[in-house]
């Protein structure tokens, strides 16, 4: 069973359909705590590391052999849980930053929420160093739409991202990461010419690699 820990209820039709997509047969179980996300946004995610490793603690006791952490703002704080824990621990992110980075080195990230580009940027880097490749990271951040996500108006907020994706001039980026799972569905509506990467479906393909090389191991 692979767990995923998620901020958001949203997040949870969206890595079933994932799963009924490209890894039938992959038992998920979600566990969804908004309360880590609106901590870490006031306080850091270091404020809530001791209640992250808790829920995947919970997750091992409940017979998962492999967690993903669908949130950006706590991924840091969730994968550096993993020795702790006993399982492997992934955060969504890294396959779409290592991704990024392959591309070319200048990176731009968008993300709705100010707390997600210190972990975001830093795990660019990180991927970039790994590589051996050069990065030059630059941050985008989208006024106004973690509002217009919190008050529900889905429609408006991934429109948002995508206008704020596409005011990237086309020659100043290799490409353009959606810091947040939350902001996929605007990849469907940009027009720029730079690749437009999003964490869910590559995030979900390293999870399930994860978890069955662990049941069959």
């Amino acid at each position: 069973m692979l767990a995923l820990l998620h901020t958001s209820p949203l997040h949870v039709p969206v890595f079933d359909a994932l799963r009924d997509a490209d890894h039938q047969g992959l038992e998920l179980a979600h566990f969804v705590h908004e309360d880590l996300l609106t901590r870490a946004r006031a306080d850091g995610p270091d404020a809530v590391a001791g209640d992250v490793r808790a829920v995947l603690e919970q997750a091992v006791a409940e017979g998962a052999v492999a967690v993903l952490c669908t949130c950006s703002s706590i991924g840091g704080v969730a994968e550096a849980a993993a020795e702790a824990v006993g399982v492997p621990m992934l955060r969504v992110d890294r396959p779409m930053a290592a991704a990024a980075v392959a591309i070319g080195p200048r990176v731009v990230v968008v993300a709705t929420s100010e707390s997600t580009f210190g972990p975001t940027v830093a795990l660019v880097e990180e991927e970039a160093r790994r590589a051996g490749l050069p990065a030059d990271v630059r941050r985008l951040l989208v006024d106004g739409a973690w509002a217009l996500f919190q008050a529900g108006d889905t429609q408006g907020y991934v429109r948002s991202v995508a206008d704020a994706v596409d005011s990237v001039p086309g020659d100043s980026a290799d490409a353009i990461i959606l810091a947040q799972a939350s902001m996929t569905p605007a990849q469907l509506l940009t027009t720029t010419p730079v690749p437009v990467l999003s964490s869910p479906r590559p995030g979900l393909a390293a999870g399930a690699a994860a978890a069955r090389a662990a049941e069959s191991g």
